[in-house]
């Protein structure tokens, strides 16, 4: 079985939306205004990409980074040359872009279970909120990297769900306090 690991950059209130500078959130680019780049906080970045075999991505997720992440070749080597699933009800193959590696069409948490049953190296899932608080809800995600950086933002899209669901307990299996505050903290879940 496949490990399904939700990789976050969220605010210590648990707001994950628009870090890195992206439009209609009026805190867009929280962690580059948050705190001091700290290169050791990112560590966790390259290995997650050494880790992973597939994206989990959602629609909005998937069309904002297939527009940008090819073009990154220095920072994303190993991303943008493996298989991308992506969970829509909405986009057609024809939406697929051909220069991201193949990428394929799921259209539920039921698609999802069945990838994650096969053999195979760890599917990650970057940003896709909606995708995540789903595969939450269907208990389908096996381990959350987070980068938890010391802001508070109010209001935003949350990293979970806020469905009223049955305990779920979860293992620290690592963390690390950096010197601008960013804590990492890497949780599997108890099953």
């Amino acid at each position: 079985m496949r490990t399904i690991i939700a990789t976050a950059f969220i605010s210590l209130d648990g707001v994950m939306q628009a870090p890195g500078g992206e439009p209609g959130y009026r805190n867009s680019g929280w962690t580059m205004s948050a705190t001091e780049f700290d290169p050791a906080a990112y560590e966790l970045k390259g290995s997650e990409q050494d880790e992973a075999g597939a994206m989990l991505l959602g629609r909005k997720s998937y069309q904002a980074f297939s527009g940008v992440w090819p073009t990154m070749t220095e920072e994303f080597p190993r991303y943008n040359a493996m298989d991308k699933y992506v969970v829509s009800t909405t986009l057609q193959p024809g939406d697929l872009v051909d220069n991201w590696g193949k990428s394929t069409l799921l259209r539920s948490a039921a698609d999802v279970a069945r990838v994650r049953a096969e053999d195979g190296a760890p599917l990650i899932i970057h940003g896709s909120g909606t995708l995540v608080h789903s595969l939450q809800e269907h208990r389908l995600i096996d381990r959350y990297h987070l980068l938890v950086f010391p802001v508070l933002l109010g209001a935003g899209l949350r990293l979970f769900s806020e469905a009223d669901l049955d305990m779920q307990k979860l293992h620290l299996t690592a963390q690390a306090t950096y010197p601008n505050g960013i804590q990492k903290q890497v949780f599997d879940v108890v099953r």
